[in-house]
């Protein structure tokens, strides 16, 4: 490849993706739906129907085999699964494998998350992510259900964003269980690394041969002058201790939306002149760039890449196809230079839940009537059913 091509690698996988939680409806038995509904959580509202993917998941299979995609990732729930603790539910794992072989019927790899920032309510109620236990507890529940979806499962993941489950429950309070406390932060990062390794192992024991990775949330940390120190430390409690215990995985999913700027002080806000997206973070496209690259030169190039999440949230759908676009020119890039990137995943197939913000920021290339749940795709999903179709970057409609 050269740095001016538009064409992808031969065999590089386009999808979308989604997580059940934000999806589904009706998912009261996680800590989450409790959050939702607890006040002074700062939820701008509860997810309540999400879109209706439950019942309406037949639909959203046929939306993902209408753009053209070769895998669609999404999320089991683990607390309809085992709404309590050891009580397994033979309905609601049926009803995920018939998902799974829809999905292959229409040709679509199905790429299984195993925690998308839900945990049941009794596990919480334990402790959760706190306890070291909760490591075992969650690889013999992935361990468990990897068996019953062998055959039908192309790919895995064990933990969607570990980092962000940590910082943003136990730091920041802005997830479930709200807290703010770092000692209890970086317990909880370690629990995760614990629990991720220990379900590596017990997935590739009930699937063999299904890939196994996890996914992490990634940010361009741009350092301003005398910030350089407080953005090594970012990295290395964000990212490179998760970015360690990804050695021995069958790839690394990387998912960046956008970048921070840190002075001496910590956080300095979004530049002046740079647009300031629905989620209070710049437009920058070009953060996916530096993210597969940074993530690529810190593990020496030993794992392969895959942009598991990558999207923006905006009610301008014209703005979206521009910002894709542009991430997709800095892969291309990345490519160009050796950076082995296998796939691009748009988040999401669906406007849908955003955890704290609600349904107000619009992420989806298919927009979903918040009363009827009728689907309709934008014009973002045909121009993005192109690029997939083609292999190759197109243009930006009227440019």
């Amino acid at each position: 490849m050269t740095a001016e091509t538009t064409t992808f690698p031969p065999g590089f996988l386009w999808g979308t993706a989604t997580a059940a939680h934000q999806i589904e409806g009706g998912n009261v038995n996680n800590d989450w739906w409790a959050w939702e509904h607890q006040p002074g959580s700062g939820c701008a509202e509860p997810s309540g129907d999400a879109c209706d993917s439950w019942l309406r998941w037949d639909e959203d299979v046929a939306l993902v085999a209408d753009l053209g995609l070769g895998t669609y990732r999404f999320s089991v729930e683990w607390s309809r699964i085992e709404p309590e603790d050891g009580e397994w539910s033979g309905a609601a794992v049926a009803h995920y494998r018939r998902l799974c072989e829809a999905l292959l019927a229409h040709g679509i790899e199905p790429t299984v998350t195993f925690h998308h920032f839900t945990t049941p309510r009794w596990l919480a109620d334990r402790g959760g992510w706190e306890d070291p236990g909760t490591a075992d507890r969650f690889a013999a529940f992935a361990g468990r259900l990897a068996g019953e979806l062998a055959g039908a499962m192309r790919r895995a993941c064990t933990l969607n964003e570990p980092n962000i489950v940590g910082t943003m429950g136990w730091l920041l309070g802005m997830f479930p269980p709200g807290k703010q406390d770092r000692d209890l932060r970086l317990r909880v990062h370690d629990v995760m690394v614990d629990a991720h390794r220990k379900a590596v192992d017990a997935i590739r024991a009930a699937a063999p041969g299904v890939p196994v990775g996890l996914t992490l949330s990634m940010t361009e940390r741009v350092a301003l002058p005398g910030g350089e120190e407080k953005v090594a430390r970012q990295n290395r409690s964000m990212e490179d201790m998760f970015l360690d215990a990804t050695e021995g995985d069958d790839y690394i999913g990387v998912q960046t939306y956008s970048r921070m700027r840190i002075g001496p002080d910590g956080m300095a806000g979004p530049e002046p002149g740079v647009p300031v997206l629905d989620m209070g973070y710049e437009y920058w496209p070009q953060a996916l760039e530096a993210t597969l690259r940074r993530t690529w030169a810190y593990t020496g190039g030993r794992t392969p890449l895959w942009v598991t999440e990558n999207g923006i949230g905006t009610a301008d759908d014209s703005l979206r196809i521009r910002y894709v676009h542009d991430a997709l020119s800095g892969v291309l890039r990345a490519l160009a230079d050796g950076v082995d990137v296998r796939g691009y995943t748009y988040w999401s197939l669906l406007d849908n839940f955003e955890w704290a913000f609600g349904y107000r920021p619009q992420f989806g290339l298919v927009a979903v009537d918040r009363a009827t749940f009728e689907r309709e795709p934008k014009e973002s999903a045909a121009w993005f059913r192109e690029v997939a179709r083609s292999n190759a970057l197109a243009p930006v409609p009227g440019t």
